[in-house]
């Protein structure tokens, strides 16, 4: 199950010298302590100049996602830049590691307990399905990895009262993005009524307690809620059930192939029926577009995001945009693709990438620790000062966010919408 592939890019040649120095010391190490009869001094000295792993569970056999591929590339962007700086801790590359969860949390389970296992890796990274990430978080906790999410929004994944906790999440959050979901209803969709489709996941499950504590806080109405479950095969008499109920506009959350089956099915409907569509993020993380087809130009439909090329003013936005097409053929009418989970991705190699340098090691512990006192850093999404603390392990809030709508291609294209804080 374990992905036996280590990428281990970025290898130069000022630094032959140095592995010469390194190995010959290591040489002498290992000779005394076998005449020592002391074996953890062998374990010590081939470890100082092994790179750090860097790995990442995702959802890669998934026949329709999009979005573990997408955080591969930012992983490997960034970890790319930290070697070709110098690796970290005065030399050492950091290197990367995958595997395929399949979208099944049995899978990502045993796949992070074998991670886990592995000295060599730092951290895992998660992939989009938040289902999977909360049900490894114990698994993390127990065997202290580093758990960094790119993507997963559910609450539980750092709200688990877990201490000290292991998890870190640069994504978006529901406890946020259900108010700005409401208020983007509201606001530019003229909608004091809404309904919600959820799916039957704790996902959506965390998402009703979010949209529903938020609602009554900015004058919106839930007129009612209907749950579906992953591959139902219709979802338009639940949606009636919320139309004909008052609902002026739907909030969604789904991944890509509910949410195109819903768009496929509104847009049969008289035009006067079809409701505003505000969908969570979760449809961008597959090929939605290409589900939904022609029906897409007949719904108004927004999505949630909180990182475009074409908003973002970083100093780093070209280099990793020009390193997504030279490197992965990634043009710039494709970049949209799943973009939220390579930004995100991007900035995490980053930061943990100074949390190492900040703990003068790459234990679990030390690095977790470092994290949580981390200064100042400029990323690519957005300037982070600082980008988590004790008691906050989410590095982005309600401010990041904005709303897309699909254009030619599957372009997302963003729509002159600001959250109110």
């Amino acid at each position: 199950m374990l992905d036996t592939v280590l990428e281990t890019r970025g290898l130069r040649r000022p630094r032959i010298a140095r592995r010469i120095r390194a190995l010959a010391t290591a040489a002498g190490l290992i000779w005394a302590a076998v005449t020592a009869g002391a074996p953890e001094a062998v374990v010590a000295a081939t470890e100082t100049d092994a790179p750090i792993v860097l790995a990442l569970d995702g959802e890669f056999g998934h026949s329709t996602s999009t979005s573990a591929q997408a955080i591969e590339r930012g992983i490997l962007i960034a970890i790319d830049e930290v070697n070709a700086a110098g690796g970290v801790l005065g030399g050492r590359r950091l290197a990367y590691r995958k595997t395929d969860n399949r979208g099944i949390a049995a899978m990502a389970v045993d796949n992070v307990r074998e991670l886990a296992d592995r000295k060599d890796v730092l951290a895992v990274f998660g992939g989009k399905f938040s289902p999977l990430q909360i049900e490894v978080v114990p698994v993390v906790h127990a065997k202290g990895l580093l758990l960094l999410n790119p993507w997963g929004s559910a609450n539980p994944i750092t709200d688990h009262g877990l201490r000290p906790s292991y998890t870190f999440r640069l994504s978006l959050k529901d406890s946020f993005a259900a108010g700005a979901m409401l208020d983007f209803a509201r606001t530019a969709k003229n909608a004091r009524k809404v309904g919600l489709l959820l799916p039957n996941t704790a996902w959506g499950r965390s998402n009703l307690q979010s949209l529903t504590e938020t609602a009554d806080k900015i004058g919106i109405t839930v007129v009612g809620t209907r749950w579906y479950n992953w591959g139902d095969r219709s979802l338009l008499e639940r949606y009636l059930e919320l139309r004909n109920a008052g609902a002026e506009a739907l909030v969604l959350v789904a991944n890509e192939v509910e949410g195109a089956l819903l768009v496929r099915e509104v847009a049969e409907l008289r035009a006067a029926d079809r409701l505003p569509i505000v969908s969570h993020w979760g449809i961008t993380g597959g090929n939605f577009h290409e589900l939904a087809g022609p029906a897409l130009t007949e719904v108004d439909f927004s999505v949630i995001q909180t990182f475009s090329f074409d908003r973002t003013t970083s100093p780093r936005a070209p280099s990793v945009a020009q390193a997504l097409e030279t490197r992965f053929g990634i043009s710039k009418e494709r970049r949209s693709i799943s973009v939220v989970g390579t930004a995100h991705a991007y900035d995490l190699v980053h930061l943990i990438a100074r949390a190492i340098e900040k703990a003068g090691s790459a234990e679990r512990a030390a690095v977790r620790d470092a994290l949580e006192g981390l200064g100042r850093f400029e990323g690519l999404v957005r300037t982070y000062d600082p980008p988590f603390t004790p008691t906050r392990h989410d590095a982005l809030d309600s401010g990041d966010v904005f709303f897309a709508r699909f254009g030619p291609g599957g372009t997302l294209e963003p729509l002159p919408w600001a959250v109110r804080r």
